[in-house]
């Protein structure tokens, strides 16, 4: 007999589709993560500076062999950092540069184990005197984490690339406490763009960053300035031909920076590793002499912009010293970054400037922090290319507003010598030695 026919199935319940978390929700809990990150960096950094700045008293108080002790110091951090950076080879040098690149679609986001690698590796190789900034391993970092929150949120690929991007810009923002300057570097450097979505995750994100770091590290500006007499109007051309100074001095720190990277590359008579312990040991040496000609910078801006000015000629030995010794320190490979070395060499810059200047500045007696300050945003602008982002990380992180005029002058000035002299920005040149691009 025929089979009777079957009766038809019922429907199977059809799953309803996982709905993504916003993105502007993911851009502010990894934001959260990155201050938190991001304030533990600055905190870490700060006590392995002081155990450091310790180290240094107590070698020059027992004097004899002891005297060679930071010299040891600061060439195993650099000989450790730089073997940290060769297992995780995306950790060396600043990652600001893999950052635009991941952008420009000329790489994908790194993987979380870029993370440990920037943080132990920075705290040593910052910690042990490099002349190294902390915001190239927390920008790093920032966009890692917003990367992989995006991925972890099933976010569509362009989503994962914004968050990447914003999140960097939270963590610029982390390393200095200057929200501004982090969102517009997002804009004016990293992108080159201002598109809604992205200035919106760049804000919810960076927000929330600062927010979290200050339970680490507080509010306070980093280097905050005494208040400062806006110059007279009789000083803005001076400002304007510092500005010029600066833009040649800008374009020679580049070609100085690349140049000290080919001609490390060629050194193959030595491992890496052996390299960087050579060049520790060097800026170990220099901080036995005096310890501002090492470290990030910090200590100096303090003093310049405290009003403590030394003398022109202790000034320029200062600034000759922190010339060659940045790109040196850079070349090892170490995870670490140029804006905190490059803004305390600018602070020294226009400290020089007044001092030579000084007896042809009409009522330029007091404007040496005003020229330091103009210093800090002008070699940023002429090294960078990114003014705007220059004049307002200057004005955040030592909250003198009475010096916006000048800063405009310095900036532009700087910016455009830079151009008209055909220097590379610094990030388009390193981003183009790593992709291999031309």
């Amino acid at each position: 007999m025929p089979r009777a026919p079957r009766a038809p199935r019922a429907p199977r319940a059809t799953r309803a589709p996982r709905r993504r978390p916003s993105a502007y929700l993911v851009a502010a809990l990894a934001g959260c993560l990155v201050g938190l990150l991001g304030g533990s960096f600055r905190w870490c950094l700060e006590r392995a500076e002081e155990l450091y700045g310790s180290l240094l008293a107590a070698s020059e108080r027992l004097g004899g062999p002891a005297l060679l002790l930071p010299v040891a110091v600061t060439a195993a951090g650099a000989a450790v950092a730089c073997a940290i950076a060769l297992k995780v080879p995306s950790a060396a040098g600043s990652g600001i540069q893999d950052v635009e690149a991941v952008w420009l679609k000329e790489r994908t986001p790194q993987s979380l184990w870029l993370v440990p690698a920037r943080f132990v590796g920075g705290v040593i190789a910052m910690g042990s005197g490099l002349l190294l900034g902390r915001e190239g391993p927390t920008v790093h970092m920032g966009a890692v984490i917003g990367a992989e929150a995006g991925r972890r949120t099933r976010m569509s690929a362009p989503d994962v690339t914004l968050l990447h991007t914003s999140l960097a810009g939270a963590g610029l923002a982390v390393a200095f406490t200057a929200p501004l300057g982090g969102i517009l570097f997002v804009c004016e450097e990293v992108t080159k763009v201002v598109r809604p979505r992205l200035v919106l995750l760049t804000l919810i994100g960076t927000a929330t960053a600062v927010g979290c770091s200050r339970l680490i590290v507080g509010s306070r500006p980093v280097f905050p300035v005494p208040d400062v007499a806006d110059p007279s109007v009789a000083l803005l051309p001076a400002f304007l031909l510092f500005g010029a100074a600066t833009g040649a001095l800008g374009a020679g720190y580049n070609r100085l920076l690349v140049g000290m990277l080919a001609f490390c590359d060629g050194v193959r008579r030595v491992g890496p590793v052996v390299r960087a312990a050579a060049i520790g040991a060097v800026v170990g040496l220099l901080l036995c002499i005096d310890p501002l000609l090492g470290g990030g910078g910090e200590r100096v801006n303090e003093r310049l912009l405290g009003g403590d000015i030394p003398a022109v000629a202790v000034l320029a030995g200062y600034l000759v010293v922190r010339f060659l010794a940045g790109p040196l320190s850079y070349a090892t490979g170490a995870p670490g970054g140029l804006f905190a070395p490059l803004l305390a060499l600018g602070a020294l810059w226009g400290a020089f400037a007044h001092g030579l200047a000084l007896p042809l500045l009409p009522d330029g007696d007091s404007a040496a922090v005003a020229f330091a300050v103009t210093g800090m945003a002008a070699l940023f602008s002429a090294v960078v290319r990114a003014p705007i982002t220059g004049i307002v990380l200057t004005v955040e992180i030592t909250g003198s507003t009475a010096l916006l005029v000048p800063l405009l002058l310095a900036c532009f000035a700087a910016t455009l010598t830079a151009d008209r002299m055909k220097s590379t920005p610094v990030y388009d040149s390193l981003r183009e030695r790593m992709t291999g691009l031309p």
